[in-house]
């Protein structure tokens, strides 16, 4: 996060804090965790208002021009309006997330939305509705679209330090622990957690970054 050095959010920390959440929940019997894994992209929200459709940054920069396919499947759904969070992703051959094909602009045309929240529906305001039933809605409204939009799978009630173990050997960014019965905020919640991958690219990325905002070099006396 802006002003932390993404070391912090190392997975032995978070899941420390997830261990004692999920143990209070299951003591209260009212909340569980949901996980999502992480991936190495871009922020967008994507919007749909009738036959218009946009894509914003996290910052708010227009990118529609960017993503066609992911215009052309909100194009499609049903729904007469509706507002997604998700993230833009271009893999490689391999199947994994690839930062510096969107990067560099080279697979703009492939580029696909991972959607993993809905917070507007045909003029019904969702932010305050139940994680749980926001994703299930998410869900119904996205099926059979096509390829430009995939539902981000999720798991409930998982063992979140074996979920993040996998993620990790599979080279995920790492995963994302939410409270079922949350609702919708757009900056860090107390009712989520991300737990990262120090050895995943986009973790080392911004590490880097960090470094060098901490740590710029001087020039050298000519």
């Amino acid at each position: 996060m802006a002003g932390y050095p993404a070391m912090v959010l190392i997975a032995p920390v978070s899941f420390r804090r997830l261990r004692n959440m999920t143990e209070e929940d299951d003591a209260q019997r009212n909340i569980t965790i949901n996980e999502g894994r992480k991936h190495d992209g871009f922020r967008v929200i994507a919007r749909k208002d009738g036959n218009r459709v946009r894509l914003y940054s996290r910052a708010g920069n227009d990118l529609t021009y960017r993503f066609p396919l992911i215009v052309e499947a909100l194009a499609r759904l049903r729904a007469r309006s509706c507002i997604i969070d998700g993230e833009a992703v271009a893999c490689s051959d391999d199947g994994m997330a690839d930062f510096n094909r969107i990067r560099y602009r080279q697979y703009d045309a492939e580029v696909f939305l991972y959607a993993f929240d809905l917070i507007e529906l045909n003029g019904d305001d969702l932010l305050r509705d139940p994680l749980q039933v926001r994703k299930a809605t998410l869900a119904s409204v996205i099926a059979r679209v096509g390829s430009g939009l995939r539902f981000n799978e999720h798991m409930e009630e998982a063992d979140g330090p074996l979920v993040f173990q996998h993620a990790c050997k599979l080279g995920l960014e790492g995963i994302v622990s939410k409270r079922r019965d949350s609702g919708y905020r757009s900056g860090r919640s107390p009712d989520w957690i991300k737990s990262k991958n120090p050895n995943a690219p986009a973790v080392k990325r911004e590490a880097e970054i960090d470094w060098q905002q901490r740590w710029p070099r001087r020039a050298t006396p000519s």
